[in-house]
Protein backbone atom coordinates (compact mmCIF):
# COMPACT_ATOMS: atom_id res chain seq x y z
CA UNK A 1 0.00 0.00 0.00
CA UNK A 2 1.58 3.48 -0.84
CA UNK A 3 1.15 6.04 1.10
CA UNK A 4 -1.65 8.72 0.65
CA UNK A 5 -0.41 11.67 -1.59
CA UNK A 6 2.88 10.17 -2.43
CA UNK A 7 3.28 8.90 -6.45
CA UNK A 8 6.41 7.77 -8.75
CA UNK A 9 6.16 7.94 -12.51
CA UNK A 10 8.69 7.63 -14.95
CA UNK A 11 9.59 9.49 -18.42
CA UNK A 12 12.07 8.61 -21.20
CA UNK A 13 14.25 11.32 -22.51
CA UNK A 14 13.91 11.74 -26.23
CA UNK A 15 16.64 12.48 -28.27
CA UNK A 16 16.23 16.29 -27.99
CA UNK A 17 16.48 16.51 -24.39
CA UNK A 18 12.22 16.08 -24.14
CA UNK A 19 10.41 14.28 -21.63
CA UNK A 20 6.83 13.48 -21.68
CA UNK A 21 4.75 14.14 -18.28
CA UNK A 22 2.90 11.05 -17.51
CA UNK A 23 -1.09 12.00 -17.99
CA UNK A 24 -1.63 11.38 -14.71
CA UNK A 25 0.58 14.14 -13.64
CA UNK A 26 -0.65 16.09 -16.14
CA UNK A 27 -3.68 15.99 -14.84
CA UNK A 28 -3.32 15.82 -10.59
CA UNK A 29 -1.15 18.89 -10.79
CA UNK A 30 -3.31 21.07 -13.48
CA UNK A 31 -0.14 20.79 -16.00
CA UNK A 32 -1.51 22.21 -19.61
CA UNK A 33 0.48 23.18 -23.07
CA UNK A 34 2.28 26.03 -22.56
CA UNK A 35 2.57 25.77 -19.10
CA UNK A 36 6.53 26.86 -17.83
CA UNK A 37 7.83 24.90 -15.29
CA UNK A 38 10.33 25.41 -12.60
CA UNK A 39 12.98 22.33 -12.45
CA UNK A 40 15.55 22.41 -9.25
CA UNK A 41 18.33 20.46 -9.35
CA UNK A 42 20.98 19.58 -6.69
CA UNK A 43 23.87 17.27 -7.74
CA UNK A 44 23.15 14.99 -5.24
CA UNK A 45 19.29 14.59 -4.18
CA UNK A 46 18.39 15.20 -8.43
CA UNK A 47 15.74 16.96 -10.01
CA UNK A 48 12.67 18.53 -8.41
CA UNK A 49 9.67 20.17 -10.24
CA UNK A 50 8.06 21.76 -7.75
CA UNK A 51 3.99 23.01 -8.19
CA UNK A 52 3.84 25.56 -11.05
CA UNK A 53 1.94 28.07 -8.77
CA UNK A 54 5.49 27.98 -6.43
CA UNK A 55 7.70 30.02 -9.10
CA UNK A 56 6.11 33.87 -7.62
CA UNK A 57 6.93 32.51 -3.86
CA UNK A 58 9.95 30.91 -5.13
CA UNK A 59 11.28 34.76 -6.81
CA UNK A 60 9.96 36.37 -3.01
CA UNK A 61 12.33 34.19 -1.13
CA UNK A 62 14.93 34.42 -3.68
CA UNK A 63 15.20 37.89 -3.77
CA UNK A 64 13.58 39.09 -0.38
CA UNK A 65 15.90 41.72 1.19
CA UNK A 66 15.21 40.58 4.90
CA UNK A 67 16.87 36.62 3.48
CA UNK A 68 19.94 38.29 3.57
CA UNK A 69 20.23 38.71 7.28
Amino acid sequence: MKPEGKYAWTATVGEKGQIVIPKQARELFCIEPGDTLLLLGDEKRGIAIPPKGALPEFFRFAFNSDSDN
